[in-house]
């Protein structure tokens, strides 16, 4: 593997490095201003369309996708992950650009098995920064780190699916800009397990949807929201199935494994963020006499919070590639690796910033409450730790199964 950034990343990066610096995160206190004022705590905030705007002139938009399409020439994995790293380094960072989940995997999944005429209605608002979607899979009733287990009833009548169960945590569907739902259920119970799921669209203005309430996480109250949602004989067109009927499962993992490297892409962007403030805080505050930065405690955490986010940068890297040379499912094991490895590692600056903050790290003034609270969802979202760690432990048994079983 060759560790050096293409010319093509060299260039989106420093562009993309200065839109940050100078716009995006200036723009964080405007933002989190215009929320407030607002009274809603799911406000679209203006300064974001601007911000939107001003990505888009710098050639700095729809930066994810792996595979050239009429809207966008494409990027490798590897390319893209620096340019994910900045962009996490801000919670406007993602949408500003046009990169935030779950738009960039759905985007994915409507290039990849989208009709022309759902990708008219859809992909191509969603590429242009227009609409908002979330993906509905998780539900309340089951264990959802097991897919089979979706119990969510998506029943043939007429030229119509008739979809009804229960969906929750389902991000995005808060924003009054969220318009469309993937939706994953069950068209055949009676199928092989893996071909029991199907996976429709789902405008959210369709009768018989109803989002139901927000879940906070760890008290905090996210701007897109994070819902229950009720489906209750919702009825869509035959046509809205994506992909084929019974194709479900497999889409679910096509989309998965470039949405899991991206949030752990993102998250060593935030470990960066906390690392900085950390060393601010240390190298300006006077505890007993001299800087907290002449602690040698505190340079252990800083010399052990570069090695970390260093390690597993090349860790994702490394995952990246693999995606980019032989596909995302020959890097399956790897991308359950880095889903492990990076948002423990992140967890674990974030944790260390805050220590060094003091009561000031668990409060609203800097972002390392949130930071901690969006991270530590990450050790469910896409896959339980544990799921992942099955996935690894699964690969390095298995030459000594065969053994044991020749």
């Amino acid at each position: 593997m060759d560790f050096a950034y293409s010319a093509t990343a060299r260039d989106l990066r420093d562009r993309l490095l200065t839109f940050v610096e100078e716009r995006v995160r200036p723009a964080e206190p405007v933002a989190l201003a215009q929320i407030e004022r607002s009274g809603d705590p799911h406000h679209h905030p203006a300064v974001l369309e601007e911000l939107k705007a001003e990505a888009r002139r710098r050639g700095l938009w729809n930066l994810f996708l792996p595979h050239a399409t009429q809207w966008t020439d494409g990027l490798s994995n590897v390319d893209y992950a620096p340019l994910a790293e900045i962009s996490g380094t801000s919670f406007l960072g993602p949408e500003a650009i046009n990169c935030s989940a779950p738009d960039t995997g759905n985007m994915e999944i409507l290039t990849m098995f989208g009709t022309p005429a759902q990708q008219e209605r859809w992909l191509h608002p969603l590429l242009e920064g227009e609409i908002r979607s979330c993906f509905a899979m998780t539900e309340p009733a089951v264990a959802s780190s097991d897919a089979t287990n979706i119990s969510c009833a998506i029943e043939r009548d007429g030229d119509d699916y008739v979809i009804t169960g229960r969906k929750w945590w389902i991000s995005g569907a808060a924003s009054s800009r969220c318009t469309v739902a993937i939706v994953m259920g069950k068209t055949d119970p009676e199928a092989p397990v893996h071909r029991q799921q199907s996976m429709v669209l789902v405008p959210l203005d369709t009768p018989g949807v109803t989002v139901l309430r927000n879940l906070t996480v760890f008290g905090y109250t996210d701007r897109e929201g994070h819902c229950e949602i009720d489906l209750d004989h919702v009825r869509v067109p035959v046509t809205n199935v994506l992909g084929e009927e019974g194709g479900g499962f497999a889409i679910a993992q096509a989309r998965l494994g470039p949405g899991r490297i991206h949030h752990c892409m993102r998250s060593i962007g935030m470990a960066e963020r906390a690392l900085e403030l950390l060393c601010r805080r240390v190298s300006g505050r006077v505890a007993f006499g001299r800087p907290l930065a002449d602690q040698g405690v505190i340079q252990q955490w800083i010399a052990e919070a570069r090695i970390a986010i260093d390690q597993a940068r090349l860790y994702t890297l490394y995952t990246a590639w693999l995606m980019d040379t032989q596909g995302n499912k020959a890097a399956r094991t790897e991308i359950a690796g880095i889903k492990v490895a990076v948002p423990q590692m992140a967890l674990q600056v974030v944790d260390r910033a805050i220590q060094a903050y003091g009561a000031a790290g668990v409060g609203p003034d800097t972002p390392l409450a949130s930071l901690y609270a969006h991270l530590r969802t990450l050790r469910l979202a896409d896959g339980p730790d544990e799921v992942h760690r099955r996935t690894v432990a699964r690969r390095e048994l298995a030459p000594y199964r065969d053994r044991a079983a020749g």
